[in-house]
């Protein structure tokens, strides 16, 4: 059985989340522990989503804790996914949503370290996720530095969905589209390695100046276009990016297959500043190891927007070495 702890559990992106884990559409057939932790004004919303989860009579639901203690929630958890995450408030800008949120992951970070399993795999999808990352990471030497993972594989979905659009083909002929980078406005989707079918996608969307110019602007923006649209944050898609993401990572799924993933920067082939962590090509292999893909073209548009990515988030992390840390 793997105890699987879910922060913001009484969330919009837990509630599409939590009931697929019930399922088995993280682990299979699996027996799974959820452990959900929101914060204790939340404590009546997360005793209805667990209700919901009983009535569900999920055959690998084996029992679910709730808690409103971080320490109690990680408790020798194996997988942990933060979704939590203060959101930008009205006048706010970035740095004062990286401080704020600094204060939340150096704390979840300490209780991971005290109390979550030494192997344990963590994603954070809270934003911003990658700096959120690098704080529980350090907060957390005990466990697996390189098993601390920013999730960029929405930004990846979206990229995705406008190149098949773009091309008139299924999303599944699509592949080795990734993001690099932070998860901002500075991502970089890669177009130059990516394919379809068995062709380069530069080869099937001849214009460059669209790739360039509309699909990286829509692919960093479209998150903000789906607030304006239904008035809330991606739910949905992004538990789904969620848990392909920790699939992926655990070898589960399209083994072989390259996905994007925020990891720590450790002897990287591209020559991005160590110890960040920062969106690379991936792929996952058997036991939960996760491998950066070597020998990926950068021309010079993707090597000078990857390197704008790199410098903010080198400016994120030194602002809360800073200010926080």
């Amino acid at each position: 059985m793997k105890k699987v702890a879910v922060t913001g559990a009484a969330g919009q992106i837990a509630y599409s989340l939590l009931f697929r884990i019930a399922a088995g559409d993280l682990l299979g057939r699996e027996k799974v522990h959820l452990s959900l932790l929101d914060l204790p004004s939340m404590r009546q919303v997360l005793e209805g989503v667990r209700m919901e989860l009983e009535d569900g009579a999920y055959p690998v639901l084996e029992t679910i804790t709730c808690s409103s203690k971080a320490e109690e929630a990680f408790e020798g958890a194996d997988l942990v996914i933060l979704l939590g995450a203060k959101p930008r408030g009205p006048g706010m800008e970035r740095r004062d949503l990286l401080s704020a949120n600094g204060l939340v992951f150096v704390e979840q970070g300490k209780a991971l370290n005290r109390s979550a399993s030494a192997d344990a795999h963590v994603l954070v999808v809270g934003n911003p996720c990658n700096t959120n990352a690098w704080i529980a990471r350090y907060f957390a030497p005990r466990l697996n530095p390189l098993r601390f993972y920013a999730m960029t594989r929405l930004d990846q979905n979206r990229a995705i969905f406008l190149a098949s659009k773009k091309a008139g083909c299924r999303v599944e002929e699509v592949h080795d589209l990734i993001v690099w980078g932070n998860h901002s406005q500075t991502q970089v989707p890669d177009f130059v390695n990516a394919k379809i079918g068995r062709r380069a996608l530069c080869e099937v969307i001849q214009d460059r100046h669209w790739l360039e110019g509309e699909f990286v602007s829509q692919v960093r923006q479209r998150g903000a276009a789906v607030i304006r649209a239904r008035g809330k944050s991606s739910a949905g898609s992004a538990a789904e990016a969620a848990l392909l993401s920790m699939r992926s990572v655990l070898g589960l799924h399209d083994m072989g297959k390259a996905f994007s993933l925020g990891v720590t920067s450790v002897e990287n082939p591209y020559g991005i500043e160590e110890d960040l962590i920062f969106s690379y090509p991936c792929r996952g292999r058997e036991g939960g190891c996760v491998d950066v893909v070597r020998g990926w073209v950068l021309d010079a548009f993707l090597d000078k927007e990857i390197r704008l990515s790199e410098a903010e988030l080198v400016e994120e992390r030194d602002l809360l070495l800073r200010e926080v840390i």
